[in-house]
């Protein structure tokens, strides 16, 4: 629904979507998916901060994050895994997600 809300508000050109989740197919706009490790796992998008600036170079494949290595290190630092223990009920089809569900980059289910 992401991509969906951007479309919407007339920010599909100038504003891009990086996540670590994957996409449908009728996602559009300026879309960057599949980040692996994921933030949940302490990925490289758990040390991106809202106002962050990053700078994506779709010639170079790149995506460079416009912040010190120090300061990534001190966020990182404080990093935390989530509690996915209070986020589903034991049994349930999110607790299942939970405990099965991989990046893609392993074939998504352990």
């Amino acid at each position: 629904m992401l991509t969906i809300q951007l479309q919407g508000r007339g920010l599909g050109e100038g504003v891009a979507l990086i996540t670590d989740g994957r996409f449908s197919g009728v996602s559009h706009g300026i879309l960057i998916g599949h980040i692996s490790p994921e933030a949940a796992r302490g990925g490289p998008i758990a040390a991106v901060h809202e106002g962050d600036v990053i700078v994506i170079n779709p010639t170079k494949r790149t995506l460079t994050l416009e912040v010190s290595d120090a300061e990534i290190a001190r966020r990182m630092a404080g990093w935390r895994a989530p509690d996915r223990a209070e986020k589903a009920r034991p049994g349930s089809v999110h607790d299942k997600y939970i405990r099965l569900v991989s990046s893609a980059h392993y074939g998504c289910v352990l």
